[in-house]
Formats: structure tokens, C-alpha cells, sequence
């Protein structure tokens, strides 16, 4: 069982990913962001680093997705590949962020990728507003955040709403984080772990 939460900076993936495992028992796989080089350097000069910081993505999520494979084990995973070349990569192109030769450079490394990777069996996406977002990403505090403009933020959501609308590589189950709080409220928790339950019966 493969099942990988989606969904913008700030959304709550990480925190969900670490309730989720620990209620079904199923590892873990988180996003290196700490050890990521290069992410200090891309929030302080985007257009310098934005190419190497999506192709560290990539490989780390590529890497993430064959050990999952190999490991037989049930897996939560925090992000997708899919998000690193449906959303990141394309915004920052569109931006004027990453050039025109790195972004075909990038496009052709995902798709020779896409060809060896299998989709999560159900792909759960956080939807939110962005003053969830800012609330969240000013809650956590962490200092290469700061820069992050309500524009850019913007930008993702729309990206991340055309991509859900026409995702079709498996099940999907869309959550409404606006409405609920599945760290202080265990109601909230409950019902996300139902409307998991009811798409993890329909596989099997």
C-alpha cells in the first residue's frame, strides 16, 4: 500500500503524514527538506537556483519512490514527484525563474522518470486557502520560509487545483484543511481516518 498526501507549502502534509503513520502503522517517508543544499540559496536568489533545487527534487523523490517499491512495506509519503514537475517546476518556468533551456532539460529528465514510476494507490490532497497557508507557514517559523510572497503562493494553489482536476493515475480523496484542525481536534483526525478507511476498503 502506497499512499502519498499532496498539497501546497503550508497545507499540513508533514504533520498528517506523522499522524496518519502512527495510526495505521505504515512508515513513513518525509520530504528532506533539512538536508535539502540548496533551498537557503533558491528563497534568496530564485532564477540562480531554482533548476537545481527541482532537480535535487526530483532525484530525491525518484530515489524515495524506488525504496518504496522494493520495500514490500505499507508507505505514507509526504509529496509527490508529480508535484515537483506538474506545479513547482512549471511555475518558477513561468515566473522567468528557471530558462527556457533548463526547464526542456528538466521536462525531459521527469518524463524519462514518469516511464519507471508507479502512482501512489490513493493520493490524498490537502486544499487550502491562502490565509491557511500563511497562518501555517508563519507557525512553523522556519527562516527560509520568510520570503515566501502571497503571489507565489497564489500562483501554487492555481497550479495545484488545474493539476487535481484533471489527475486520473488513481484514487484521489480531496481534503478541506480550512474547515478542520487534525492536530488540536481528534473529531477532525477521525474523520479524515474514515474517509481513508472507506477509499482503502474500495481497493481491496
Amino acid at each position: 500500500m502506497h499512499v502519498a498526501i499532496a498539497g501546497n507549502i503550508g497545507a499540513g502534509k508533514t504533520t498528517l503524514t506523522k499522524l496518519l503513520a502512527k495510526h495505521y502503522k505504515w512508515e513513513p517517508h518525509f520530504e528532506s527538506v533539512e538536508e535539502n543544499p540548496y533551498l537557503d540559496d533558491f528563497y534568496g536568489e530564485m532564477e540562480r537556483w531554482s533548476f537545481n533545487l527541482q532537480v535535487y527534487f526530483l532525484n530525491s523523490r525518484f530515489r524515495q519512490i524506488l525504496e518504496i517499491r522494493e520495500s514490500g512495506k505499507n508507505i505514507i509519503q509526504d509529496r509527490t514527484i508529480y508535484e515537483d514537475a506538474r506545479i513547482f517546476a512549471p511555475n518558477l518556468h513561468a515566473m522567468g525563474l528557471m530558462p527556457n533551456r533548463d526547464y526542456t532539460n528538466y521536462e525531459s529528465l521527469f518524463e524519462l522518470m514518469e516511464r519507471l514510476v508507479s502512482p501512489p494507490d490513493l493520493l490524498i490532497y490537502l486544499r487550502a486557502s491562502i490565509p491557511t497557508l500563511v497562518g501555517q507557514i508563519h507557525k512553523r517559523g522556519r527562516d527560509y520560509e520568510n520570503s515566501i510572497s502571497i503571489d507565489y503562493l497564489s500562483r501554487l494553489n492555481e497550479r495545484y487545483e488545474a493539476w487535481i482536476s484533471k489527475y486520473n493515475k488513481g484514487n484521489l480523496l480531496i481534503i478541506e484543511v480550512d474547515k478542520l484542525d487534525f492536530v488540536d481536534n481528534p473529531e477532525d483526525l477521525g474523520s479524515i481516518i474514515d474517509k481513508i478507511d472507506a477509499q482503502i476498503n474500495g481497493l481491496f
